[in-house]
């Protein structure tokens, strides 16, 4: 039997804990929830594979979790995350539901269905005996991507730095499920400037307006984005001043950066935290840093790319393509440590982060197979 026939066979079981996990709320900021999510997909994965699961507590948000599968020397890496966007209480106004072969709920996209597609492949090679005996799978699920993982990146980077190469269950956001090969990394600067206050009309000339010193400083901040190196500057939030008749002697701004390499995110760290006010009674403080390091494509990428391409064209009957975004996941602190990583293997499908998030049921078992092939041929 063919690990596709397999899957196929086993659809009504995936349905049914799909249906489950995204029931069961999992907002990032819930420890409690998470806590229950955590012990849920641990147990799942014991049940499907027969492999390992342990709980890595956290302090903070829900625990981590870390399941195992085989005890082979080269590692592969499995990475996704079981928080959401969604609050408690999502989950009961609009449940899990099935429509023209889609299904719908909150988190079902991102990454609820990814996460069980990952564990079924697995599972379909236990059951047939394709597991390789010379891989350990490690499948790693955090609690805080959805806030940019402050308590889970260092178990992505301490498991990804001796893997021989990590795949993402982030899902595709092309319509045709193009594997993303590369992500932009990100930075967030807040900038802060002080300036003199005085009566705006009294005393005028007496004050130094950190409002004007600021609105000099993002313009050249904005003049910074460079599309065709793939450099963008985004100024998102601006806040200063107390009344319109008082010069505002305090002002800050909140500074996206997308960057395409480590050198130019470094370049562009040197520049804002460089800056020098324009005017005479002011000053500058800049604070924040890179969050994410850029998800560079690089030549074993590129094979490991090819490997997936080769796969999907003569097993699946797909021409999977590549792309890249400037959106960020786990990916980038995966690749980062300088692992062959392809992201967006989860489910297909689409509007994440909307109430009309779904995914596409009849590609459940394909994408779910063109994993588990990575798996053995990597």
């Amino acid at each position: 039997m063919s690990i596709q026939t397999y899957l196929q066979d086993n659809m009504n079981h995936f349905l049914q804990l799909l249906e489950e996990a995204v029931n069961m709320d999992s907002p990032s900021r819930d420890k409690r929830l998470g806590d229950r999510m955590a012990g849920w997909f641990a147990l799942q994965f014991q049940r499907l594979t027969g492999g390992r699961a342990e709980l890595i507590p956290n302090a903070t948000y829900g625990d981590q979790v870390r399941c195992t599968l085989g005890e082979g020397d080269k590692q592969i890496l499995i990475i996704g995350h079981y928080d959401t966007v969604w609050l408690e209480g999502e989950a009961a106004r609009r449940p899990f539901s099935i429509r023209d072969e889609k299904a719908y709920g909150p988190g079902v996209y991102d990454m609820k269905a990814g996460i069980l597609q990952a564990m079924f492949a697995l599972r379909a090679l236990v059951k047939l005996d394709r597991l390789p005996a010379d891989k350990k799978i490690v499948l790693l699920l955090n609690s805080d991507e959805e806030i940019g993982s402050p308590t889970s990146r260092w178990l992505v980077e301490q498991e990804a730095s001796h893997s021989a190469a990590s795949f993402v269950l982030e899902p595709p956001t092309e319509p045709g499920g193009a594997l993303k090969t590369w992500r932009k990394g990100s930075a967030h600067y807040t900038v802060a400037v002080r300036g003199i206050s005085a009566h705006a009309g009294v005393d005028h000339q007496k004050g130094v307006s950190a409002i004007e010193e600021l609105s000099r400083q993002i313009q050249f901040l904005h003049a910074l984005t460079d599309y065709e190196k793939g450099t963008t500057i985004n100024v998102g939030v601006v806040k200063g001043g107390i009344g319109a008749n008082v010069v505002a002697d305090y002002a800050e701004a909140e500074v996206d950066v997308r960057v395409v390499s480590m050198e130019e995110a470094q370049r562009i760290e040197n520049v804002i935290r460089e800056r020098k006010p324009l005017l005479s009674g002011t000053s500058i403080n800049v604070t924040g840093g890179i969050r994410r390091p850029p998800m560079e494509r690089t030549k074993d990428t590129g094979v490991l790319f090819a490997l997936a391409k080769s796969i999907s064209r003569h097993e699946l009957g797909m021409e999977l393509e590549e792309s890249g975004t400037g959106g960020v996941s786990d990916g980038n602190f995966a690749a980062a440590c300088g692992v062959p990583t392809l992201d967006g293997l989860g489910a297909k499908g689409g509007f994440a982060h909307s109430p009309e998030e779904w995914i596409e049921l009849g590609e459940i078992s394909t994408r779910a197979t063109l994993l588990a092939r990575l798996i053995e041929e990597v």
